[in-house]
């Protein structure tokens, strides 16, 4: 009986988005397509990068947060290749997406529809991590905390500025977001293509790792893309925005204002392609969705799946014009 209620379409209203999508331990086995932004959608068809590769290890597994379009679980495995070419030890993982995308948990306003994906600044070890060491290895900032916003020269190299610009590098690659500091470093000191540091994001937090974000692939109309990115290395007057008072400035109390009970996006909130997204039947396992280095079969996860459930999630598509085009600024986080 509780099972039923909570499959109710009433009983999932009524619950947060971020509960219902992250209880899903699989992907919808649909065509693959994300459906609305970066900030608010889900994906269907997504795939898994394997947890450990030749280049990378994912962290924090318990998250089960390794799911993505195959474009951007490809794009990772390349990545991961040429970051060893640049010498770096390897990749290690953050977290992609949840099976069907959709709010999370905890951590992000993002990474909802398998479009982007966190680096660690901490290169590979050179060993194989055990899953503890994956729950329990800390962060690594690059930041000198003893300063505002600069960069720590102990920990900061030439090789994590070249594995910054080369995310920037790949066509696909929409932008790469990195904290303030980390972005005046590059712009102080990049000698490559200065054209590429546009790419290249301010944004809170990103001190300990780097955020990859790709385009919304070709033929997904349900793909709501971010505006495009300004002209020019965004060496200008919008970074040194970042070194002013006004973005880290708490904001200031109103005696006479009424507690605001804090509002959940609800499923209803979403596109309304998630919900078919979200109640699609789950494949066999995981192997079964786990990405295989760009296999035909893999690559187009379910083009050979279920036809009707991915022509109804089309259908709502086409009929729905509510989606944003831009992701919203994200709620500014205190430096410390």
């Amino acid at each position: 009986m509780a099972l039923t209620a909570l499959a109710s379409p009433l009983s999932a209203e009524e619950r947060p988005a971020k509960e219902l999508f992250g209880a899903k331990r699989l992907p919808a086995k649909m065509v693959t397509a994300p459906y609305g932004s970066y900030a608010k959608g889900c994906i269907a068809g997504a795939v898994a990068i394997p947890t450990d590769g030749p280049g990378w290890q994912a962290m924090r597994l318990s998250r089960n947060r390794r799911w993505g379009h195959p474009n951007m679980i490809a794009l990772l495995e390349q990545f991961s290749q040429d970051a060893q070419q640049l010498g770096w030890p390897g990749l290690l993982l953050g977290d992609i997406s949840q099976p069907r995308g959709g709010p999370m948990l905890s951590g992000h306003a993002s990474h909802q529809v398998g479009l982007d994906a966190d680096i660690w600044f901490t290169p590979m070890p050179d060993h194989r991590l055990s899953a503890e060491e994956r729950e329990k290895l800390p962060f690594t900032s690059m930041l000198d905390k003893s300063k505002f916003l600069t960069v720590d020269s102990t920990r900061w190299t030439s090789t994590h500025a070249r594995l910054v610009m080369k995310a920037a590098s790949y066509p696909q690659v929409d932008r790469v977001f990195v904290n303030p500091a980390i972005k005046k470093k590059l712009c102080e000191t990049w000698q490559g293509d200065r054209a590429l540091l546009g790419k290249v994001r301010p944004i809170y937090g990103h001190d300990e790792h780097f955020h990859i974000r790709i385009k919304c692939p070709e033929g997904a109309p349900g793909c709501k893309p971010q505006a495009k990115v300004p002209p020019g290395d965004g060496c200008d007057a919008s970074l040194a925005w970042w070194f002013t008072k006004e973005p880290w400035a708490k904001a200031k109390p109103n005696p006479g204002a009424k507690p605001v009970k804090p509002r959940y996006v609800m499923l209803s909130d979403l596109p309304k392609a998630c919900s078919t997204v979200l109640a699609g039947a789950s494949p066999a396992s995981e192997q079964e969705v786990t990405y295989r280095g760009g296999s035909a079969a893999t690559a187009l996860a379910f083009s050979g799946g279920d036809q009707s459930a991915g022509g109804a999630v089309e259908a709502i598509i086409n009929a729905d014009t509510t989606l944003p085009a831009i992701v919203p600024i994200p709620i500014p986080r205190p430096f410390h």
